[in-house]
């Protein structure tokens, strides 16, 4: 979907560029030459794979959830995880969006594409899906009291109450209660506030997955293998490492390829919006 909808401006990039750069983005752009039929196939692609999309997402994050929620660790058992992820990939998502969106507008002077107001919607966005994931938080505390398993219940009693309570009490408040200040407009509206609080989202969405991992394997049903998690040298490396090659991919898209689609802005131009 992604390079389908580059493939326009791939293409311009070709024509205005020389050397091994050209020959680059001409293996890239595929032959385009925009002619009448390449543009009725790539209007036709591009809708399909929008379509295939939507799906996709609902589904693979449903099945990474389904990894755990089919073991028997105590946290991990309970039929709500399918929703519960697709919930969360969407509320990260969104606040991903933001902490990306935001520097992006401000370097390439962008505020005339990227409003305030595709901000604000975005943050409204959030609070409707922070409203979702602290649902889904409480309905986990539901079935596990209701499921009348005490091993299941003691699981989760020791979440709240255990070593690792700080974590539990730490992503509902970056998850859940400070998104809730996106309701109030002049929060909303303010880049700092956007900013600030996407970040927060991003880093409780993080801890959220500490917390169902390391909280589950950290009590469950052996008393003799509960203990606590050390990350060691090499753990906090992979960790470090992943971001760096999460932006450093970001940004070399930044720097070699249109941030902002110029076929879909010829659209909106021609068309008034």
């Amino acid at each position: 979907f992604w390079y389908t909808g580059l493939l326009p401006d791939l293409a311009v990039v070709r024509d205005r560029s020389t050397g091994t750069k050209h020959r680059i983005f001409r293996a890239l752009s595929l032959g385009w030459t925009g002619a009448h039929d390449q543009w009725l196939n790539y209007s036709r692609g591009y809708l399909f794979f929008a379509a295939l999309a939507t799906p996709l997402v609902i589904s693979v994050h449903s099945v990474v959830s389904w990894d755990f929620a089919l073991g028997v660790v105590p946290g991990w058992h309970t039929t709500i995880f399918a929703p519960y992820f697709v919930a969360g990939a969407i509320h990260s998502g969104l606040a991903m969006v933001l902490t990306l969106m935001i520097p992006l507008r401000r370097i390439f002077r962008y505020e005339a594409i990227i409003t305030l107001n595709v901000l604000e919607n975005v943050a409204k966005t959030i609070v409707l899906t922070g409203l979702i994931v602290g649902l889904a938080y409480a309905t986990e505390y539901f079935i596990a009291w209701y499921s009348h398993n005490p091993v299941e219940w003691d699981s989760f009693r020791w979440r709240a109450t255990g070593e690792y309570a700080y974590g539990l009490y730490f992503m509902a408040l970056c998850n859940v209660l400070i998104p809730s200040l996106f309701l109030f407009k002049a929060v909303r509206t303010r880049i700092v506030w956007l900013f600030a609080i996407s970040l927060v989202i991003n880093f409780g969405m993080w801890w959220e997955r500490f917390v169902i991992i390391v909280g589950g394997v950290a009590h469950d049903f052996a008393p003799h293998g509960w203990g606590l998690y050390a990350p060691t040298l090499v753990e906090y490396c992979i960790m470090i490492g992943s971001f760096s090659l999460f932006f450093f991919l970001f940004l070399l898209f930044c720097k070699h390829l249109p941030s902002v689609s110029m076929t879909e802005m010829k659209e909106t131009v021609t068309h008034g919006g």
